[in-house]
């Protein structure tokens, strides 16, 4: 039944999306119109108008059809229950007081190494010996002119 009403939805989209594409713009933006023919300007205007307005009901009443039908197969648990992760989910608690501690999460045995600090030595060289602190004297200010 739903797949009925469902092919019945999508031809209804297809030829509402048909319908309006057909219609002429008010304003002529797209650079058509005129034109004789058979049908009179008003008259193509108004038979396509009516059909607009009931595919566009048939379109509603459908997509509430679907919706009804839906509903009423819907089990009543969700989405993560039918998937099989039934266990609801414990709130996650902080390890660390407010303001101490790492805000990073506890490292695990298989969690990626991460990389070098810009400022350590690359692997394979030995670390350079620590210079000692030079004082230098004071900068003296320009003479002002």
């Amino acid at each position: 039944m739903e797949n009925v009403i469902l092919t019945i939805h999508l031809i209804l989209a297809l030829l509402l999306i048909g319908v309006v594409l057909l219609q002429r713009s008010e304003g002529g933006g797209l650079g058509m119109g005129g034109g004789g023919g058979a049908i009179s300007a008003r008259g193509a205007a108004n038979a396509l108008t009516k059909l607009t307005w009931i595919f566009a009901i048939g379109f509603i009443i459908t997509s509430l059809t679907l919706t009804i039908l839906a509903a009423r197969s819907a089990d009543s648990s969700s989405v993560v229950e039918q998937i099989g992760g039934s266990a609801p989910v414990a709130p996650a608690t902080p390890t660390a007081p407010l303001g101490g501690g790492s805000l990073l999460p506890p490292p695990t045995a298989d969690a990626p190494v991460p990389p070098p600090r810009a400022d350590a030595p690359a692997e394979g060289t030995p670390a350079a010996p620590e210079q000692p602190a030079t004082q230098t004297a004071p900068a003296t200010p320009a003479p002002n002119n």
